[in-house]
């Protein structure tokens, strides 16, 4: 068959997106059996209550990912991002995770990762134009 059998459509259709994340979720269980993602979030308050810093993302399939890691410009490298991330990690292992996978930006904290133990697993150069996006992984032990 060739594109003039189909149309095409760009932009939001909440209908066609189920469609397609059904599809591909029916798929997946056909490969590796049932799966769920379950969300994670975990935050670091002052003794006022004031968010400092935290971190949230969601697991599943084996593995924590960390979608969005934030700390006070006035907290850095003071401990409390290897002490958010520890107990990520922990977290992690009670969910029965393997690993904790995030990615980073060359301009953010690629060092900071590495020195806790996490290993660069690829890196995709000029995301953003003129910088590097580190994709990174920590295997986790019992």
């Amino acid at each position: 068959m060739t594109d003039n059998t189909y149309s095409f459509s760009l932009g939001a259709d909440a209908e066609a997106m189920a469609v397609v994340r059904q599809g591909l979720e029916h798929f997946n269980v056909g490969q590796i059996g049932p799966y769920t993602y379950t969300d994670f979030q975990l935050y670091a308050r002052d003794s006022s209550g004031q968010v400092m810093g935290g971190l949230f993302g969601h697991s599943g399939m084996g593995w924590l990912y960390i979608d969005y890691f934030w700390l006070n410009d006035t907290l850095r490298s003071h401990g409390l991002g290897s002490n958010l991330l520890k107990r990520a990690e922990d977290e992690a292992r009670r969910r029965g995770c393997k690993g904790v996978f995030l990615y980073t930006y060359s301009f953010q904290a690629p060092d900071f990762y590495q020195k806790q133990g996490y290993q660069v697993m690829g890196v995709l150069e000029d995301c953003p134009p003129g910088h590097q996006r580190y994709y990174l992984k920590k295997p986790l032990k019992d």
